[in-house]
């Protein structure tokens, strides 16, 4: 699938300057079922026809759980398996604290803002 812009059950997904960049449909991922059908949705990307460069936009996003952790770590694990680049952006400061707490602000690619990580690939 060639992504303009395309709105899944919990993620949208636009193709911006040759980078697959997902925003979520929702400002908490906190609940077992959402975070399961995020971590699925995020996982299904890796199969479509998308560019290796893949960029998780966290703009709206107040809550994420500790499981929802452990979904991107294997989304991290997978892309590296498949040869795609993962980044990260505007990830508020409380949020940005808990991946400072689990020291995975040292295994994920952590940007301030959307351009400064579409300048990063």
């Amino acid at each position: 699938m060639d992504v303009a812009f395309q709105t899944l059950q919990q993620i949208n997904v636009e193709n911006v300057e040759g980078v697959t960049v997902v925003t979520f449909r929702d400002q908490k991922i906190i609940e077992d079922k959402m975070i399961r059908e995020v971590g699925h949705e995020l996982l299904m990307l890796l199969e479509e026809n998308i560019p290796k460069k893949l960029l998780l936009d966290f703009s709206g996003i107040l809550f994420i759980s500790t499981t929802f952790l452990g979904w991107l770590m294997r989304l991290q694990k997978e892309c590296a398996g498949k040869g795609f680049h993962l980044h990260f952006c505007s990830i508020i400061p409380g949020i940005y604290e808990v991946f400072e707490i689990t020291k995975l602000h040292r295994l994920f690619s952590i940007h301030p803002d959307r351009e400064t990580a579409l300048a990063a690939f």
